[in-house]
């Protein structure tokens, strides 16, 4: 089994609250909700970080190009 670390969080009043309150309403910890909110966001980020390795090798547009072929289109 895993070996937990503590850490001290310092929550908005609101969040605190609304925290407390999911953990009473699906029987959970608020450590439990954080653990896996933070596990979320740490899997967008590496999701994140795969797709810029991903597309490091394509040509890069500039601003204006895009616009152009936007118009062009009739998007804008």
């Amino acid at each position: 089994m895993e070996t937990a670390k503590k850490s001290t969080i310092y929550f908005d009043t609101q969040l605190h609250k609304a925290l407390r309150l999911k953990a009473a309403e699906t029987d959970r910890s608020v450590s439990d909700i954080v653990n896996d909110a933070v596990r979320l966001i740490l899997a967008e980020d590496a999701e994140d970080i795969a797709a810029f390795k991903e597309r490091a090798h394509e040509p890069a547009l500039s601003f204006e190009a895009v616009l152009k072929d936007l118009k062009r289109r009739g998007k804008i």
